[in-house]
Order: structure tokens, then C-alpha cells, then sequence
């Protein structure tokens, strides 16, 4: 399994970014092993779109789950048809978050 965090850093006690498209970066992290690669969001400044296109990366990189403050609802919908599960409302370090789920 793969979950994808959008994050204002680079490493699991990173906090969790409010915004889904324009978040600093993505974590995608296995949380079998809590290995995870940072990827700054090249999509960040877009704009437009920028929901979408981060919605279709994460897709690229394979996530199970999006974990994060907020998606609006292109990106919503970006996610759904890829079949990611996407769970809102969450802040905090992801680590915190990682055990949480």
C-alpha cells in the first residue's frame, strides 16, 4: 500500500500541507515499512488546474490514499476516477498521522 501526504516538507515529521494541489511537496510513504519518497509538487504555482495535475501525479506514482487538509473538487474527481481512496480534514506531522490510520 502506498499513501500519499501532501506535505510542507520533506520527511515524516513534516506537517501535513492544508491544500492538496499547491502543497510544497507530496510524501509517498509504504506504511508497512515507513519507507517514502519527497517529491516537490511541480504543480504548486500552476495557474490553473493545479488539482488536477497533482491529482494525475499521485495516480502516476501509484497511491492507494491521499491523506490532507483539503481537495477541492476537480482534484476530487481526478482521484475517484484513478480509484484513490482520499481522506480530508487531517493535520499534523504525518508521521502522527501515519499511526493514526
Amino acid at each position: 500500500m502506498k499513501i500519499a501526504f501532501s506535505s510542507t516538507g520533506t520527511d515524516l515529521d513534516s506537517e501535513i500541507d492544508p491544500r492538496f494541489g499547491r502543497c510544497a511537496y507530496f510524501l509517498i510513504v509504504n506504511p508497512d515499512d515507513m519507507t517514502f519518497e519527497a517529491i516537490e509538487n511541480e504543480s504548486m504555482s500552476l495557474g490553473g488546474g493545479a488539482g488536477i495535475q497533482s491529482g494525475q501525479f499521485i495516480a502516476s506514482k501509484g497511491a492507494n490514499v491521499v491523506i490532507t487538509g483539503n481537495v477541492g473538487p476537480n482534484a476530487s474527481r481526478t482521484l475517484n476516477a484513478a480509484g484513490i481512496d482520499v481522506i480530508v480534514g487531517v493535520s499534523g506531522p504525518i508521521r502522527e498521522a501515519i499511526e493514526r490510520y
